[in-house]
């Protein structure tokens, strides 16, 4: 069973966090997504008000996405009800505020032992045109940048270029080196960003959160189009490989990729002998983690990636790629996967996971 990926999104009142959640609500295809927030309010409240009720404390968004209210104590129980397979939930997005401080929330899923859930990165949302003012209210702000995985500049459409700048200038002196800061307005953002979007297949029609999404904006008025085209935002740019990859290259590649990569998914084929199977890659800015998988029955050994971010070059991207190629990948060493295995969370229990440094992002104790 593959585990369900928890995407912590954090920022302070008015940073356009709620926003951002219910753009990704409304915006995810077939994707199920499961929510956990501490106030229904702030999901908005015309679809809770119709919601049907699935257990206490938890409503259906309608289309197969669930949201339950909670505090910190009830999370671990509420990832639990979320993760049921019965429910058949793709991602869990955690809106922090109110909850916990993001730290102890990236803390506690880091900590959570269920093999059904586990940490997927966590995205700050801070409020452009309120920037200065909000570092003075809240100073724990830089702590939490310190500790985001990639930074959503909202509201940037309430501000001019050189203010931008700045702040885009101040965010990498603040956030740790090389966290992507994804521009945004109204909380738009591309969800392939954060989690896989799967293709629409359920019919819309039955009061989905996606029919009420489109009814407040249809009674909006300002003729805005506040769903947008997020993807024009974006590049995409994608890898196939039926040669195996280096481990050591590619994890030298990860290290190296630019601040503008926002999101890295698919499979790799290693072949180290011990390691023959396909690591799933899941990388959110500057988090990264794989999942390896047995191949499937006749299923080629390829390695096949999706790259998505914006201002990155392409071409050079893929240069990069191609020189991890490994052509004779059987010669290669248990010593030479260990820059891969310190990104799995829970490595096969046939070969002891090795003891390297703690890793920024992962490691309760650098909180």
């Amino acid at each position: 069973m593959n585990s369900i990926p928890v995407i912590v999104l954090a920022g302070f009142l008015g940073s356009g966090k709620t926003t951002v959640l219910n753009h990704l609500l409304g915006h995810r295809g077939g994707t199920r997504i499961g929510v956990v927030v501490n106030d229904f309010g702030s999901i908005e409240v015309d679809a809770m008000a119709v919601a049907g009720q699935v257990g206490d404390s938890m409503v259906s968004l309608g289309g197969g996405c669930l949201c339950c209210a909670v505090d910190g104590s009830e999370l671990d129980a509420y990832l639990e009800k979320l993760a049921d397979p019965v429910h058949r939930i793709d991602v869990i997005v955690i809106e922090a505020s109110g909850l916990a401080e993001p730290q102890e929330m990236v803390r506690m899923l880091v900590a959570n032992e269920n093999p059904a859930v586990r940490y997927g990165g966590m995205v700050h949302v801070i409020d452009a045109a309120e920037f200065d003012a909000t570092r003075t209210r809240h100073p724990e702000t830089d702590r939490h940048l310190a500790v985001a995985d990639l930074v959503v500049l909202n509201k940037t459409d309430r501000i001019d270029a050189a203010e931008r700048t700045r702040i885009e200038t101040a965010l990498g002196a603040l956030c740790a080196p090389g966290i992507p800061v994804v521009a945004a307005d109204h909380g738009r953002i591309d969800p392939e960003l954060l989690f896989d979007r799967r293709p629409w297949t359920e019919t819309r029609g039955q009061l989905s959160f996606e029919d009420l999404l489109a009814q407040a904006h249809d009674h909006e008025g300002d003729g805005e189009d506040h769903a947008g085209h997020v993807h024009a935002a974006y590049a995409s740019t994608e890898f196939v490989s039926e040669q195996a990859l280096s481990p050591r290259r590619f994890i030298e590649f990860l290290d190296r990729r630019p601040p503008g990569l926002y999101r890295i998914k698919g499979s790799v084929h290693f072949g180290v002998p011990g390691h023959e199977e396909r690591y799933e890659i899941h990388a959110v800015g500057r988090f990264l983690r794989f999942a390896p998988h047995a191949w499937g029955r006749g299923e080629p050994r390829l390695t096949q990636l999706v790259l998505i971010g914006s201002g990155t070059d392409g071409p050079a991207l893929l240069r990069e790629l191609e020189s991890c190629r490994e052509p004779e990948p059987w010669r290669g060493t248990p010593e030479s996967m260990w820059g891969v295995l310190r990104y799995v969370d829970r490595p096969a229990a046939r070969e002891p996971r090795p003891d390297p440094e703690p890793e920024p992002d992962a490691d309760p104790e650098d909180f």
